[in-house]
């Protein structure tokens, strides 16, 4: 089921598979990507419980092995709708049987998206409804389209932070693991250029604990696209398939495996631990950048 959302010139559709926002427009130009199985089938999943891979595909939650897919099964299940205004919408995902084999918790995750004058917020709220304590990471994966207009390139964009950065990338490994101890420099204080061979050689480029709580994504020239603050996440990943005309920003709250890691949920970089009946909210805002 789609849902639209609508305020000013901005118009949004979101859908209860996923509780995703699918759509977003405004003076004819889409900024979401389309989800084009020819490149990647996914827009703007909602990584929850765990982010990233898993090592053997496994990890240890108070002694109990749990066994889960890359990223979670939120970004599979479908949300149930709860509350909705003309330019905002709330949906719920809580346990069920299919849940409860891969991750033993009662929960509930409510998203919820709301258009701005010039963008739009998605905020993520988790609650304990069970009696045991809730190990959980979070994050967003939203695929913008890169490049916005005909006759540009995917090169001709940049990523510039809101703070001067001098930063390395995390490094995986062929299963999708980070590596312990490794790190590529990547920041140098200017804007990244985008490149394919980047991805090629990557698959993803991951920084924790930056000094920047934004992130811009533009064209050199025109200085046209979208920014994102991501100040109540402390890890930042970006992503695409080289060739294809989309690149993810990925505000994350816990991030994959690192390949020399214990094993135990509560032991991941920045995993989060509800006590019974306690709520944690994370949200990420959106901007719409017209240029020069």
């Amino acid at each position: 089921m789609r849902f639209i959302l609508s305020r000013g010139g901005l118009e949004a559709a979101v859908q209860t598979r996923g509780g995703e926002l699918v759509s977003l427009r405004r003076d004819g130009t889409e900024y979401i990507w389309d989800g084009n199985p020819a490149f990647w089938s996914g827009q703007n999943p909602i990584l929850f419980p765990i982010i990233g891979s898993l090592r053997d595909g496994q990890v240890d939650i108070h002694g109990q092995t749990c066994r889960m897919s890359r990223h979670g099964f939120a970004r599979h299940l479908d949300f149930t709708p709860t509350e909705q205004g003309g330019d905002s919408i709330t949906l719920e995902l809580r346990e069920s049987g299919e849940t409860l084999e891969r991750y033993p918790f009662p929960f509930s995750l409510r998203v919820r998206h709301q258009l701005l004058e010039d963008g739009f917020s998605t905020a993520f709220t988790v609650e304990n409804t069970g009696g045991t304590p809730l190990p959980f990471c979070i994050g967003a994966h939203t695929a913008f389209r890169c490049p916005l207009s005909g006759g540009e390139r995917f090169e001709d964009y940049q990523l510039t932070f809101s703070q001067r950065e001098d930063a390395s990338t995390l490094l995986l490994t062929p299963e999708g693991l980070i590596r312990g101890g490794a790190a590529e420099p990547m920041l140098s204080g200017a804007p990244l250029p985008l490149d394919y061979e980047i991805f090629r050689r990557l698959d993803t480029v991951i920084f924790r604990q930056l000094q920047s709580r934004a992130v811009s994504l533009t064209h050199r020239e025109s200085g046209r696209g979208v920014k994102m603050e991501f100040s109540q996440f402390p890890m930042v990943a970006f992503w695409t398939k080289p060739g294809a005309p989309f690149l993810c920003l990925e505000p994350w709250h816990g991030c994959a495996a690192f390949d020399n890691e214990t094993g135990r949920f509560q032991d991941k970089p920045f995993a989060i631990t509800l006590a019974p009946g306690e709520r944690k909210t994370l949200a990420y805002t959106v901007t719409l950048l017209s240029g020069k």
